[in-house]
């Protein structure tokens, strides 16, 4: 399975904000992107007009890597996406990186991070009504409940435990206390992040 093995955190400087990749690190001091705010490399601090084309680029990147989601898988959420005419094709995309299995364990505060949330599922700590599922892009539907395996259940409240992040948005169930989650319904997007431009993204896929 492909995967990013270089350092997260460059990933976050080059984007210009924190994506949360590295879990509890991200809320501390030691974040990279607090001590150097500015893209790494030889040329990180010199600034540069961005074109049009580059602006729409970086805010697919942003999500794409925020997300953990490698090109190709990207390109097929928003083809996905795009034959949904009855949700604008930017709130659809969101809304399917949403509702992948690593991203609601993540977001219900079952761990500080998405990395944390696949390789719990890949391990076969996670499952879905009951059964154990090995697939962090697992795409869940309104209702289905997400719990730990027996013998996982002192691991991840441990991980619940150190988790400095906020708690599940409202589109989310979050039973912390006897580890179950589902999802209520699809978020809107007043329930997701203000700070992504998802028209940015319809534009570079629109060329």
């Amino acid at each position: 399975m492909a995967r990013y093995c270089d350092s997260v955190c460059k990933l976050c400087r080059n984007e210009g904000t924190k994506l949360f990749l590295k879990g509890s690190r991200c809320y501390s001091s030691k974040c990279a992107i607090e001590r150097r705010r500015y893209p790494s490399g030889q040329h990180g601090q010199e600034r540069k007009k961005q074109s049009e084309y580059a602006v729409q680029l970086r805010e697919k990147q942003k999500v794409r890597r925020g997300y953990g989601v490698l090109e190709r898988q990207f390109a097929r959420y928003f083809d996905a996406a795009t034959r949904q005419k009855l949700v604008p094709t930017g709130l659809r995309l969101l809304q399917l990186l949403e509702v992948r299995l690593d991203n609601i364990v993540h977001r219900s505060g079952l761990v500080p991070s998405r990395a944390q949330a696949r390789q719990l599922i890949l391990h076969g700590h996670i499952t879905v009504n009951g059964k154990s599922v090995r697939t962090p892009s697992f795409q869940l539907k309104v209702g289905e409940v997400v719990s730990t395996a027996e013998k996982s259940k002192a691991l991840v409240r441990k991980l619940i435990a150190d988790n400095p992040s906020a708690g599940a948005p409202r589109w989310v169930n979050a039973d912390l206390e006897n580890l179950k989650v589902s999802v209520q319904q699809l978020p809107s997007r007043e329930d997701l992040d203000q700070t992504i431009k998802e028209a940015l993204i319809v534009e570079f896929y629109s060329r």
